[in-house]
């Protein structure tokens, strides 16, 4: 399932044939050009209406990440086009409901475009995301053992794509601003 890793960018293919390829484009290692044709493409992404609870809009969460040094964004691909968003962070899992801040990456600001949703696209970005908080804790020398996440308990497409992805719940998190979220973890593997 893995395809080969560079420092660039990182693939997870889909079992099945109609779930094609997902890739993590990260934006903090693009030129400015690249950058902003990626963030141009992000733009474009839209939720559904409801949705909106869960998740913010994909351009701003991409250019709040770029800016914080703690913040890794990627831009979701799949066959040539920007299908979603996410941020892996450190420091900051509590903000999952996790213990701590220090054990895990936070996986958080992940969305799939409404029109690209319902193709397993959340479940393979997910897996991608683990593998590349993997990456990261190597490269940058971490300790960090795992990713964590919370899903809102209303959202249960969300839930059933992590679930699919190898997140285990964890637990019950009441400090989400749109009610109570499940916290979700999974292990480097």
């Amino acid at each position: 399932m893995r395809d080969a890793e560079s420092e660039e960018e990182f693939s997870i293919h889909g079992d099945a044939p109609d779930q094609g390829d997902v890739w993590l484009i990260p934006l903090k290692m693009l030129d400015d050009d690249a950058r902003a044709i990626q963030l141009g493409a992000v733009a474009e992404l839209a939720v559904e209406a409801q949705q909106r609870d869960f998740v913010g809009d994909p351009l701003r969460m991409m250019l709040i990440s770029l800016e914080e040094e703690s913040r890794f964004p990627y831009v979701i691909e799949s066959g040539g086009a920007a299908v979603g968003v996410l941020t892996l962070q450190t420091g900051a899992a509590t903000l999952a409901g996790w213990p701590d801040d220090v054990s895990v990456w936070l996986l958080r600001g992940f969305l799939i475009d409404s029109k690209s949703q319902g193709r397993g696209l959340g479940t393979l970005a997910a897996r991608a995301a683990v593998e590349e908080a993997r990456r990261l804790t190597v490269r940058l020398g971490g300790g960090q053992a795992g990713v964590v996440l919370s899903a809102n308990e209303r959202n249960p497409a969300a839930l059933s794509a992590y679930s699919k992805a190898g997140f285990v719940d964890s637990g019950r998190y009441m400090g989400g601003s749109a009610g109570p979220q499940r916290t979700m973890y999974k292990a480097f593997g």
